[in-house]
This record gives C-alpha cells, structure tokens and sequence, in this order.
C-alpha cells in the first residue's frame, strides 16, 4: 500500500527561491523598556513646563476665596471677594456685558474684512496687490500705543469717543494685518480647482466663496476668531484711552480700578477674583476650540 503524502499539509519551512525576498520581519507592537526610558525626559520636561505656567492660575483661583486681611474675604473661605467684584460701581453684569460686547463686534468685523481681503489677495490679480499686502502687514511694525492719541482725535471727530463701538473698531483695526495674513495663505492652501470648477457650473465669485471655499477655511476662520477675541477680551489699553464714562467700561478696566479704589489700598482678594472671572472664557474658548485653532495655523504650512 502506497501512501499518499500528497494530502498531508508539510511541517517543514522549505527554503525560499533565490529570488524570493525575505521575509520582513513581525513589528512588535508592545511598549519596550527602551522606548519607556527615551520618552521619559520628554514626559518630564513637557509635565514641568505645564506646571509653570499653570501654577499662577491655579494659584489666583485658590487666592480669590482664600481668607486675605484688608478684603471682604477675611473669616474662612468664600465668594466675599467675588462679592465685591459683584458690587463695584456699575457692577460686573455691565462690565461683563459691556466686554462681551466690544469682543464679539470685534470678531464679526475683524472676520468679515479679513475673510474678503484674504480672499482677494489669494485668488485675483490686480495692479499693485503685494504692495498693497505688504502695507497691510506693515500695520504691525507701528508701536500700539503710539496711535491710540491719534485715534482718540479721530473718534472724537467722528463722534465715537467714549464708544464702545469706537474701541471695537481701533481694536478691528489692529487685529486685521495678521487675520488678513492668515485668511491669504488659508485661501491659498485649498486648491484653485474647487473654485474653478465652480465657477464653470455658474456660481460667482461671492457664490464659489460662500458654498465651496468656505467650508474649506473654516479652521483659519476660527483660529482669526479666537485671536480677535481673545485679545479683544483682554486689551486693557484702548479702553483706558478711549473710555471715561464708568458705565462703559470694560471688565479688565474695572478691574484695574477696583485694584486701588480705597486711599490706594490694593485689594488682592477682589483682584484675584477679576483675574479669574477674566481667565474663564478664554481658556474654555481655547479648550472647545484647539484642534481648529492647531489646523489653522498648519493650514499654509501643509500647502502644496
């Protein structure tokens, strides 16, 4: 009886043709000791950095309802120094108010003009565009204050001192030269194909913008959104000027006032307070709105 070994599966690895390559070899997908020890620096040094620079945060927030002699916050821990934030003057509802105002007239301008102007300069050609741009951006080269004096003269003339609409629209104009650049190298990183190809199917210019482009730079608007907001938020400078009713004062404003209201006793407990109140929009601004903010900017850095 003749077995039949044409059936049984070989146990034996047979050796490779010679033009066969080998084999490439299993990846290891576990974590190794090795890998563990090179991170471990980075891990270090990025966890400390984090450290620094949320140590003065976490520090205010702690500070603002710790008990402090000379505030309303002196028995115990509690809201007393939020309470005298709450009280001061016209009081924090119209502070906050007045903030949330000039902030957010300041993203809707500074997004519209920014929004058509990087649109412009990435997709027309006209006579004298780059000198043009370049002017733009030259905005940033003038020191801040130094046309604020100029401005207050110009407002005034026009009647929009002690404005808010007036500190919005210095505020614009200072946030415009890099939205401008922004919006141009975000333009310029979506193909010219889509807004082609629109234009052949009938849209228009405004129409290929609004239906095509627009979703396209939806990260580089949002990263000139927060920009504008944030430092709208914050700017203390513009409002000192342009600003001399009490009842139109921003939140950082006010703040700096309360901080020497009483024969210039500096009240730490209320500051803090106003620190914190100040902090809590933006960082949850920024933390709803990093993975847009991150892409925005590698927007032009990915283009081609």
């Amino acid at each position: 009886m003749v077995a039949d070994f044409r059936s049984r599966p070989t146990t034996v690895d047979e050796p490779a043709s010679p033009g066969t390559p080998p084999a490439a070899p299993a990846r290891s997908t576990g974590v190794t000791i090795a890998g563990i020890a090179l991170r471990t620096p980075y891990w270090v040094f990025t966890g400390a950095v984090g450290l620094i620079f949320l140590a003065p945060l976490v520090w205010t927030a702690v500070a603002s309802v710790a008990p402090q002699a000379g505030t309303n916050q002196v028995d115990g821990w509690g809201l007393g120094n939020y309470e005298t934030l709450a009280n001061y003057q016209a009081g924090i509802w119209r502070y906050l108010a007045n903030s949330a105002f000039v902030s957010l007239l300041t993203v809707a301008l500074t997004l519209l003009v920014s929004l058509l102007g990087g649109y412009a300069f990435a997709r027309f050609r006209f006579p004298g565009r780059n000198i043009l741009f370049l002017l733009t951006l030259a905005i940033l080269m003038v020191p801040y204050a130094t046309l604020l004096i100029p401005l207050y003269v110009l407002l005034n003339e026009v009647g929009l001192q002690n404005s808010l609409v007036g500190v919005a629209l210095v505020l614009t104009m200072f946030q415009l030269p890099f939205a401008t650049f922004l919006m141009r190298i975000s333009f310029e990183a979506v193909p010219r194909e889509l807004d082609e190809a629109a234009l052949v199917d009938g849209c228009s210019s405004f129409g290929a913008l609004w239906r095509v482009l627009l979703p396209a730079v939806k990260p580089g608007l949002i990263t000139v959104g927060l920009f504008a907001f944030l430092a709208a938020w914050n700017d203390f400078m513009a409002p000192l000027i342009l600003i001399n009713d009490s009842e139109r004062m921003t939140l950082p404003l006010a703040v700096s006032n309360l901080r020497g209201q009483v024969q210039g006793v500096v009240d730490y407990g209320a500051t803090e307070a106003g620190v914190v109140v100040l902090a809590l929009p933006c960082i949850v601004l920024f933390l709803l709105l990093q993975r847009h903010y991150v892409r925005g900017f590698m927007s032009g850095a990915l283009k081609g």
